[in-house]
């Protein structure tokens, strides 16, 4: 067991460390590190059934963590008699909680029909590939691939290895979100410096108003097993909320509660005695998330597909469907009429 990365991974978008590489000291003992930990592991570990986990399992614990809080990178081929018995192990990995991945994709990893079938979490480039782009078109040829490949399944694409502002750029431009590598490790103030990308000034982008991070707000959340008292509480404390976000423990949104509707359900009769210690979960709308970097005009028409919630608020979120805060419909309006005019 030990880490592919040899730095923290970031979001080429903004910028933001979203995994740290996972620390092994001299005793051999796991050391925790903000979350999520990413982790490579041999393919031969998981086809050795499960007590060859067993240190896995026991590192991660005594460091006091979760399997919902590691990527296990998974390297290494699998031959086509071991198929069935890596399936069972990785199905095993994820019941317990582990998001799962591949390292060198495009070359000496694990077939491409194996990845696919796998449903992974996260795609890991050769490294070997990031170090050949922009100069080969071999290597962007592979790497457009695999990440084709990786939007077709719903998996994340990571570049490691990164050195150089042009292998930043190519990546980004092939769809790449995520990387590591020397260019992005932390400076001697402890910040991470990502180099800007060109900024597309087409007629045709500009008519497709802001980014909807660029019209962020500070979401208001709760646990997502938060009582109903609670978010009336949350509303009552700040009159110009307009929403209360339910999250989960990674700040993944699980529920929306629009201060209209949710506080119109205690103004009725006895609204306090029959919600008021119950999850607030139960008057709860699914959210309604945009990536952040959803344009203004496709963030307005997602806002459009329920006539009955239209002017809800919008959950941006990250890579990592984290919560990120939300934007108003309003704000989206305003944006696309200033084009407009």
């Amino acid at each position: 067991m030990s880490s592919l990365l040899t730095s923290p991974l970031v979001d080429l978008d903004t910028g933001a460390v979203i995994a740290h590489p996972a620390l092994v000291d001299a005793t051999g003992t796991l050391r925790a590190v903000p979350l999520p930990m990413v982790l490579e592991l041999p393919v031969r570990v998981v086809l050795s059934g499960a007590g060859a986990l067993a240190p896995l399992h026991e590192a991660l614990r005594r460091a006091g963590r979760h399997p919902r809080e590691a990527i296990l990178l998974l390297a290494g081929p699998c031959h086509d008699q071991d198929r069935p018995l890596l399936k069972v192990g990785l199905d095993g990995l994820r019941t317990i909680g582990y998001l799962l991945g591949f390292a060198d994709v495009g070359t000496a990893g694990a077939a491409l029909d194996l990845i696919t079938d796998s449903s992974p979490y996260l795609l890991a480039l050769d490294p070997e590939v990031v170090s050949r782009i922009p100069g080969d078109h071999r290597a962007i040829a592979v790497a457009r691939a695999v990440v084709t490949l990786a939007r077709g399944i719903g998996a994340h694409v990571m570049a490691p290895g990164v050195e150089r502002e042009a292998q930043v750029a190519t990546a980004r431009g092939l769809g790449v979100r995520l990387a590591h590598g020397p260019l992005l490790a932390p400076g001697p103030d402890g910040k991470i410096r990502v180099p800007l990308p060109v900024s597309d000034e087409s007629p045709a982008t500009v008519m497709l108003g802001p980014r909807v991070q660029e019209l962020l707000l500070p979401a208001v959340t709760l646990p997502a097993e938060a009582k109903a008292e609670d978010a009336v509480a949350a509303f009552g404390h700040e009159p110009t909320i307009t929403s209360v976000i339910l999250v989960d423990e990674f700040q993944r949104p699980k529920g929306s509660l629009d201060r209209s509707r949710f506080l119109l359900s205690f103004a009725a009769r006895y609204g306090h005695a029959l919600h008021g210690s119950k999850p607030a979960q139960r008057l709860a709308d699914p959210p309604r998330t945009v990536p952040r970097t959803t344009p203004a005009i496709a963030a307005m028409q997602a806002a459009g597909r329920d006539a009955t919630r239209v002017y809800d608020d919008l959950v941006v979120t990250d890579e990592l469907n984290r919560c990120l805060g939300i934007v108003r419909v309003s704000d989206l309006i305003r944006q696309i009429a200033a084009i407009r005019s």
